[in-house]
């Protein structure tokens, strides 16, 4: 029932752009805060940023991504966006939207979607 797709990666060089979306469905997406996460080879997955429900769109952000990255949000279309702009090698992972906190189930487990790769290379 519930799901999230996430879009928009790819492969882009130091100092570009790139426009990530999640389409959300299976839970009433408008109430709920959600986030974009990203999780490198070897490394822990870390909420880089978050915005609120229930109409009110404040938004929250990691110190490392402050100022380059926008996120944004469309209720009528459940669906969440990440601007990132001035990207470097050290935004390459795979991004993921969720509830924040992330609290989704799927058959008794925590749900994540596919994610979208996002590689900042020469």
């Amino acid at each position: 029932q519930v799901q999230l797709v996430e879009s928009g990666g790819g492969l882009v060089q130091p100092g570009g752009s790139l426009r990530l979306s999640c389409a959300a469905s299976g839970f009433i997406f408008s109430i709920y805060t959600m986030g974009w996460y990203r999780q490198a080879p070897g490394k822990q997955r870390e909420l880089v940023a978050s915005i609120t429900g229930g109409g009110s769109s404040n938004t929250n952000y990691v110190e490392s991504v402050k100022g380059r990255f926008t996120i944004s949000r469309d209720n009528a279309k459940n669906t969440v966006y990440l601007q990132m702009n001035s990207l470097s090698p050290e935004d390459t992972a795979a991004y993921y939207c969720n509830t924040d906190p992330p609290n989704l189930r799927s058959s008794r487990r925590d749900y994540w979607g596919q994610g979208t790769q996002v590689t900042v290379s020469s």
